[in-house]
């Protein structure tokens, strides 16, 4: 049977090894491997030539839409696009007061209005996000995961924050479907007495000073209290944006052979540190803060031993308007990074650490698609979903914001010189960006309903 596109001449990157091998795609998927003269014709060729040919980028710890974020689906997904990101899953927040949104709102009123917003260029998933402790939220559990929501979000600290005692009753809920719980872990008592003798200090308005208002310490404590939540219920945990070496090595304490208990980093915490508050100032505000320098060296051996499983970016789209000119408590925390996340990462961990591909695509790719039940993405193998992005590995370039498809004017990556571009991506073998541009409709993309995912492997 003829093919569809067949994409030859480039340097595949499985998570397992690097192929000089052709891909052919037939009706949105991989329907081969091999010598451009035993596939099949195909009505249209690419050219790879002197590029890599990657699986497109599973980013699970995304913002689009809803509370904290001014891209809606089409410019965030149009952000990942380009960057080379080709599934996604962002947050469905329950209503709670104060909120945007009816208070008494359940989870699965919180999908339904996320569904009804999405137009997105590339596919996309929900996590729905706990906001309140009531029983009609463990109730509500089993018909998310049978309906293929098999994860759920919650907070220890700010305002959405929930008690231990109510978390360890979701783990136990989430431990009969097999579902995973995705936890933001700091302290929240610390946080708070620390925030306020952060202000009181004499340089407690400036950005330099925040990272003392959320310390290491408090990360470390609930990401320890949180996970022998996990496993007093025998549940799946996965750790959200693990910053520094104290909270990775609580994790690592706990974590056995993976099959209950994962964690990521994002691209920042491995790239950025806390000295860029001198340079940024409230741009660069996110939480967890950035760490000491040494914090991102460990990071990175915590990568490397497999603690820390998958790099997401925590894309968190906002004006600068609502960071700048005020003191850090009153800057909105979050930065974005859909666009730029493959290319940074790259730049650091292949060019600068010195990590292999397919361990990039460990990281960025097949990982988090195994974690998050997602068999098809994240791979390039026959029958998995023709999600690819072709990469210039020698393109040299500076990011600027003024290039952002998102809806957030500024980056914290400003002015970076970075070697490896996107050049253009495929969605279920569909071209939906290329070199920087948006060539497909919004609504390409698709809602994934997951499966249950296996981590017994």
């Amino acid at each position: 049977m003829e093919l569809d596109t067949l994409i030859k001449g480039g340097t595949v990157v499985t998570a397992d090894s690097v192929l000089d091998t052709a891909i052919g795609i037939r009706n949105g998927r991989i329907a081969g491997l091999g010598s451009e003269l035993t596939l099949p014709p195909a009505e249209q060729t690419v050219d790879a030539t002197g590029q890599l040919v990657l699986p497109g980028v599973v980013d699970p710890h995304t913002h689009i839409a809803g509370y904290n974020s001014v891209d809606s689906y089409e410019t965030g997904t149009a952000a990942a696009a380009v960057g080379g990101v080709t599934s996604l899953i962002t947050f469905a927040w329950q209503g709670w007061t104060g909120s945007d949104w009816n208070e008494t709102e359940t989870l699965c009123e919180a999908i339904e209005r996320h569904q009804s917003w999405a137009e997105p260029l590339v596919d996309y998933s929900l996590h729905p996000t706990i906001t309140r402790e009531t029983p009609d939220v463990l109730a509500e559990l089993p018909k998310l995961a049978a309906a293929g929501l098999t994860s759920v979000k919650m907070f220890t600290t700010d305002d959405i924050r929930l008690s231990h005692g109510f978390i360890g009753e979701v783990f136990e809920q989430l431990a009969e479907t097999g579902a995973v719980g995705m936890v933001h872990t700091e302290d929240y008592s610390v946080c708070t007495r620390q925030a306020d003798a952060v202000r009181s200090a004499p340089d407690g308005e400036t950005a330099t000073a925040y990272p003392r208002s959320r310390p290491d310490h408090s990360e470390a404590m609930a990401a320890d209290a949180i996970v022998r939540l996990a496993l007093a219920a025998d549940a799946k945990y996965y750790g959200a944006h693990t910053t520094s070496a104290a909270a990775a090595d609580a994790i690592a304490t706990l974590q056995t052979d993976g099959s209950t208990v994962r964690a990521e980093t994002c691209t920042h915490y491995t790239t950025l540190d806390q000295s860029a508050y001198e340079q940024l100032g409230n741009l660069a505000i996110m939480a967890p803060p950035l760490r000491a320098s040494s914090d991102v060296d460990a990071v990175f051996d915590y990568l490397r031993d497999g603690t820390l499983s998958v790099v997401s970016t925590d894309h968190v789209p906002l004006p600068s308007e609502r960071k700048v000119d005020a003191p850090w408590w009153q800057s909105a925390f979050g930065i974005n990074s859909l666009q730029t996340s493959l290319p940074v990462f790259h730049d650091v961990a292949v060019n600068e650490r010195g990590l292999s591909y397919p361990m990039l695509v460990r990281l960025m790719c097949r990982n988090p698609a195994e974690t998050f039940g997602l068999p098809t993405k994240g791979r390039i193998e026959p029958g998995a979903d023709a999600d690819l992005v072709v990469f210039d590995p020698h393109e040299t370039y500076t990011i600027s914001a003024e290039r952002n498809h998102s809806n957030a004017d500024y980056s914290v990556y400003e002015g970076r010189e970075v070697t490896g571009r996107v050049n253009s991506t495929y969605v279920r073998g569909t071209l939906v960006a290329e070199e920087g541009d948006i060539v497909a409709q919004p609504g390409h993309g698709a809602f994934l309903a997951r499966e249950v995912p296996d981590w017994s492997g």
